[in-house]
């Protein structure tokens, strides 16, 4: 499931499993994208757009990576003292993958 689409979008086609499938619902990192065929057909992918999924997709998902089956993609870890910088690079929207904050649990 992609919610940013982007330049990067090829590299998102390159790591499905053959006979894979890509869901799109968004693009917040822009809505053109370059498509080699050649990947489309030699690996057999299916490309969905979706706007509404029922919760039984959510809750599924969220087994899977409770499962360890599926893993988000981590582009940049910072601690929350440096929001000013993740904020920075989630705006130049040249990564691949979440950003992620860390709050230190001490600081409770």
């Amino acid at each position: 499931m992609d919610l940013v689409a982007g330049p990067h979008w090829p590299q998102y086609l390159e790591v499905l499993r053959p006979c894979g499938r890509y869901a799109v619902s968004g693009a917040i990192a822009g809505p053109i994208v370059e498509l080699d065929v050649r990947t489309l057909y030699l690996k057999d992918l299916s490309l969905l757009g979706c706007t509404v999924l029922g919760p039984d997709v959510f809750a599924a998902l969220i087994q899977r990576i409770e499962q360890g089956q599926i893993a988000p993609v981590v582009a940049h870890r910072f601690p929350l003292e440096q929001i000013a910088e993740a904020q920075r690079v989630f705006l130049e929207k040249k990564h691949v993958g979440k950003i992620v904050l860390s709050i230190r649990e001490d600081a409770q």
